[in-house]
C-alpha cells in the first residue's frame, strides 16, 4: 500500500471525528435553545383576586407527585421536598387545573337565591292545573262556534221570521177580531172599496176592502217587511257570531299558555340572579386566564428571538470547530511527492527484522518493493 494511502485515510479520519463532534456540539446547542423558547411560551395564567372572587389555578409536574408529609420521617425532610417540589414547579410545571372561588358575601347571596328558585319552580310546576279551567273553556268555545257556523244564514234567516211571526200571530189575531166586531157594529162589514185593475204585468190588483181592513193590512206587510230585512241581518249577525266564539276560545287558550311562561318567570329571574352573581366572580379567573395568556404571547416573543440566536451561533461554532488541523496537514502530507519519497526511501534503506532473508546484509542490503509492500500490509 502506497504511504499516501495512509496519510489520506488518517487525515480523513481525523476530519471525520471533528466534523462529527461539531454537529453534536451545534445539536445540543440548538436543542437548548428550542427548550429556553418553549420555557418562555409556557401558559403562565396569573392568580388574581377582586371584590367578588378569586381564580384558583392548579400547577403539577409530568409523572411526578407532590410531595406528602406522611412519606417522609421528620418535618425537615417534608419542607425540603416541598421546597424542591416549588423549584421544579416554576420550570416544568404544566397547568393541571383552573377554577375560582366567590367571596363569602356573594357565596350568602347565592344560597338565598337558591332558596327562591327551588320555590318558584315549585310554583310554576303547579300552573298548568291552575290554568287548566281556560283550556277546557276554550275548547268548548271552539266547539259552539263550530255549531253556529255549520248553520247556513238563509236557514238562520228563516227561521228567526217564523219565529217572529209566531210571536205577533195571537195579537194581530185579537186586533182582526176587534177590527171585524167594530165594522159589523157600524154596519159596514159589507163595504167594500178601493179595487185596482191589473198590474201591467198580468198580475192582480188590489182587492176591494174596507178602508180599516187596508189600513190593517198595510200595516202587518210593513212589520213583515222589517222582519225579513232583520232575519237577513240575523243570519248575517249568527255567522259573526259563530266567528267571535273561535277568536274567543283561541284568546283563552293563548292566555293558558302565557300563564304557564309567565309562572316561570320568578324561576327564571332568580335563576339569572344567580347567573350574574357567579359572573362576578368568575371575573377574576378570565382576568387571569387573559394576562397569562398575554404574558405567554410576549415570552413566545422573546423565547423565538432566544432561539434564532442560539441557533445562528450554534451553526457559527459548528462551521469553525468543524475541521481538523492535523487531519488536513496528514492530507496534504499524502498528496507531497517529497515526503512520499523521503519515508519511502527511510523504510527501504532500513533493516526491519522478518522483511529480508537471513542471508541479506544487515545494514546495506535495501528492501525491495514487494519487500516493502509486504512490510505495508503486515503492519498497516
Amino acid at each position: 500500500m502506497p504511504i499516501s494511502a495512509i496519510f489520506n485515510y488518517m487525515g480523513a479520519q481525523e476530519q471525520a471525528s471533528a466534523t462529527e463532534s461539531a454537529a453534536n456540539t451545534s445539536a445540543n446547542a440548538q436543542l437548548e435553545a428550542a427548550r429556553i423558547a418553549a420555557a418562555e411560551a409556557r401558559f403562565r395564567p396569573v392568580g388574581i383576586t377582586t371584590r367578588f372572587g378569586k381564580s384558583n389555578f392548579q400547577f403539577g409536574i409530568p409523572n411526578v407527585s407532590a410531595p406528602v408529609a406522611t412519606d417522609f420521617a421528620t418535618p425537615e425532610e417534608f419542607a425540603a421536598a416541598q421546597s424542591a417540589y416549588q423549584g421544579r414547579l416554576l420550570s416544568e410545571g404544566r397547568l393541571t387545573g383552573a377554577g375560582y372561588d366567590v367571596s363569602p358575601e356573594l357565596k350568602a347571596y347565592q344560597d338565598r337565591l337558591t332558596a327562591l328558585t327551588g320555590g318558584a319552580l315549585t310554583q310554576a310546576e303547579g300552573a298548568q292545573k291552575q290554568y287548566q279551567p281556560l283550556s277546557q273553556a276554550a275548547g268548548g268555545l271552539f266547539g259552539l262556534g263550530q255549531q253556529y257556523l255549520a248553520q247556513n244564514p238563509q236557514e238562520v234567516a228563516a227561521k228567526y221570521m217564523q219565529q217572529q211571526q209566531d210571536l205577533l200571530a195571537p195579537s194581530r189575531e185579537r186586533q182582526m177580531a176587534q177590527l171585524q166586531n167594530q165594522l159589523y157594529q157600524q154596519g159596514r162589514s159589507g163595504l167594500s172599496v178601493g179595487a185596482t185593475g191589473m198590474r201591467p204585468s198580468g198580475g192582480m190588483g188590489l182587492g176591494a176592502t174596507t178602508p180599516e181592513m187596508e189600513a190593517y193590512y198595510n200595516a202587518i206587510a210593513q212589520q213583515d217587511a222589517q222582519l225579513a230585512a232583520q232575519a237577513q241581518q240575523a243570519g248575517q249577525q249568527n255567522v259573526a257570531f259563530g266567528a267571535g266564539l273561535f277568536g274567543t276560545g283561541a284568546n283563552m287558550l293563548n292566555q293558558y299558555q302565557a300563564g304557564q311562561v309567565g309562572a316561570l318567570s320568578p324561576f327564571t329571574t332568580y335563576l339569572g340572579a344567580g347567573q350574574g352573581i357567579e359572573g362576578l366572580g368568575q371575573e377574576s379567573l378570565r382576568l387571569g386566564a387573559e394576562l397569562g395568556g398575554r404574558a405567554s404571547t410576549a415570552g413566545a416573543n422573546v423565547g423565538q428571538f432566544l432561539f434564532t440566536g442560539g441557533s445562528n451561533a450554534a451553526m457559527a461554532r459548528q462551521a469553525g470547530q468543524g475541521s481538523s488541523p492535523l487531519g488536513g496537514l496528514l492530507q496534504a502530507a499524502s498528496k507531497d511527492p517529497r515526503l512520499q519519497t523521503g519515508f519511502e526511501n527511510y523504510f527501504l534503506n532500513r533493516n526491519i527484522e522478518g522483511a529480508l532473508p537471513a542471508s541479506a546484509n544487515p545494514y546495506g542490503n535495501p528492501m525491495s518493493a514487494e519487500q516493502f509492500d509486504r512490510l505495508s500490509y503486515g503492519y498497516y
